[in-house]
């Protein structure tokens, strides 16, 4: 399918027939990449999906220690400090 290019503002863009963006899923955004002189258009993902998924693989290879300890402390927090 080709598609002409169409001038909007100082910029450039194609339309996306009804039915590819149906196809395709997009609603609202979409994200947009280039790969080797290739634009690539897909339906944008929610914020952390797949997070849930990748947590479980690295619980499961043991990958899953804390990189800080729970509570950082300072010499503020043991000399100034009181409860």
């Amino acid at each position: 399918m080709k598609a002409p290019l169409v001038r909007i503002g100082n910029s450039h863009g194609v339309r996306i027939p009804k039915t590819v963006i149906e196809q395709c899923g997009f609603k609202g955004q979409v994200e947009m990449t280039v790969r080797d002189r290739t634009v690539v258009i897909s339906a944008s993902r929610r914020a952390r999906e797949g997070w849930d998924a990748a947590f479980k693989v690295m619980a499961e290879a043991g990958d899953d220690a804390a990189l800080l300890p729970d509570a950082v402390g300072s010499h503020w927090d043991e000399s100034e400090w009181r409860w």
